[in-house]
């Protein structure tokens, strides 16, 4: 059947989606969900009802702009159209969603047809409820973290030893692998850091380092940028390496489902995408994180260990401390402030001492002795600062001082009301409040803290302060700060 081409502009955010008026529907013998073949690609099928100036008419056939661009379709233009088969992975994804275990080509299947935007939300988020449900053995895991690097490229490295880490998540201002990269960077080790933007959080890494430099690379410029710098600091989103992880990711967070099996594929394949042999994971671990006891956190770390045996990665994970925020700001501005600061020898004592630790493990999986020492030397020396300089001149960036870093026009100010010791600061209330206020997408909102967990305050003593570029963000955000910080 031939039907002529209207653009709708709208968004998938994945899936290829066209639109059919009902009676084509019925000539077709096709229904909402079921695919059409369009010029080579299926897309999946929704149906219009309405009879109004937006509704698809007989004769046509509405392109959302994911399939309009692939296809680089014209608006009134005629295509060919025929009905297509449902995909194959759907029988596998009910299976999972029956209990079933899958097999390497099973999961292979899925993961190819997430990439080719053949499944739509819906059927993606059956394939992540069977995971959460019913778990992942590790045989699944495996085969789902190669069939997610198989389905989106790899980067190679003529080089023995290629270092790299990931945290677990959980706690605001966690910024340390931009101190990090650059220490190993200057130490003579290529670390290709491909980092995430925040989804519930105040800022993530890539909204960080965007303060100072962009974050979006093709695969071959970070290839240049590294072949200058030996590291980078880049959002991983824009390489579409891990296309399919990206995808499901997406689901898991509207869902707020984190599948173990999921989780442990999701971070091992974006470090087997970047080329890693050598991976350090980092576990924060309190009420304040995202994993909330230690025999959970012992639990994930013995997965994680056993997933890199297999995979033949090199990996060390350590358990840290998660009971609070890391560092003294939370949000994109304040967060790359205290970077700047650290790497130039001041800043948060927290961030620099978690930064070196991991750098000091990190050195001496690479085969280093006393790297501890080695990472204090880097970074004391100005070394790792340089270094930091290289890399986001090499990103296209401006270089800033931390004290250039604007901050929110707007603030307040917010004191102790009473004599006593700091016994909590709310990490999850941190994030919320930061977010309010504006982060991550006003790089110039969130919090500055003045206090740390266990230290004595007196009456009016400024603990923290919000900042926002908008006054009635700041309001909202003030009005939500209570019970922030617990002073007893």
């Amino acid at each position: 059947m031939k039907l002529k081409v209207k653009k709708i502009s709208l968004n998938t955010g994945g899936p290829f989606v066209a639109v059919l008026n009902e009676d084509d529907a019925e000539l077709l013998d096709v229904r909402a969900l079921d695919r059409v073949n369009i010029k080579g690609i299926e897309a999946i099928v929704d149906i219009s009802k309405e009879n109004h100036k937006t509704a698809v008419n007989k004769g046509e056939i509405g392109v959302l702009i994911e399939l309009f661009e692939n296809l680089k379709l014209k608006n009134g233009s005629a295509v060919n159209i025929t009905p297509a088969n449902k995909p194959e992975s759907l029988v596998f994804i009910r299976k999972k969603l029956d209990g079933g275990k899958l097999k390497d080509r099973e999961i292979n299947v899925i993961i190819r047809d997430v990439v080719k935007n053949r499944l739509s939300e819906t059927e993606l988020t059956y394939f992540v409820s069977g995971c959460y449900t019913h778990g992942l053995e590790m045989n699944e895991v495996v085969n789902l973290t190669k069939a997610i690097v198989e389905h989106g490229g790899e980067l190679k490295w003529n080089k023995k030893i290629i270092l790299d880490k990931h945290c677990a998540g959980g706690l605001a201002g966690n910024r340390t692998s931009m101190i990090i990269v650059p220490i190993i960077a200057a130490a003579g080790y290529i670390i290709p850091k491909t980092s995430s933007r925040a989804i519930s959080s105040a800022s993530g890494t890539a909204d960080t380092v965007e303060v100072l430099c962009p974050v979006s690379f093709k695969v071959n410029e970070i290839r240049k940028i590294i072949k200058k710098t030996n590291g980078c600091l880049v959002w991983g989103g824009a390489i579409g390496m891990a296309s399919a992880d990206d995808r499901l990711i997406k689901i898991e967070k509207l869902l707020s489902l984190d599948p173990r099996g999921l989780l442990l594929a999701s971070i091992m394949a974006k470090k087997m995408a970047v080329g890693a042999t050598h991976v350090l994971v980092d576990i924060p671990c309190g009420k304040e994180a995202k994993i909330k006891d230690m025999k959970e956190a012992l639990k994930l770390k013995r997965q994680f260990i056993e997933l890199s045996k297999r995979l033949k990665i090199k990996t060390r994970v350590i358990i840290t401390n998660g009971s609070q925020p890391i560092g003294n700001g939370i949000g994109p501005n304040l967060e790359a402030r205290d970077v700047m600061d650290v790497l130039k020898g001041k800043g948060p004592l927290d961030l620099r001492e978690k930064s070196l630790h991991m750098a000091g493990i990190m050195l001496e999986m690479a085969g280093e002795k006393n790297g501890l020492e080695k990472a204090k030397k880097i970074l004391d020396s100005g070394m790792a600062y340089k270094k930091m300089l290289e890399i986001i001149k090499a990103q296209n960036g401006r270089v800033k001082n931390a004290s250039r870093i604007k901050l929110g026009e707007y603030k307040k100010e917010f004191f102790a009301e009473k004599r006593g010791i700091v016994r909590r600061i709310n990490n999850n209330k941190a994030n919320s409040i930061a977010r309010i206020a504006g982060a991550p997408e006003d790089k110039f909102a969130g919090i500055l803290l003045n206090v740390k967990r266990n230290i004595k305050v007196n009456a009016g003593e400024l603990i923290f302060t919000i900042y926002s570029s908008n006054k009635d963000r700041l309001r909202y955000a003030s009005d939500s700060s209570d019970s922030f910080i617990e002073v007893e």
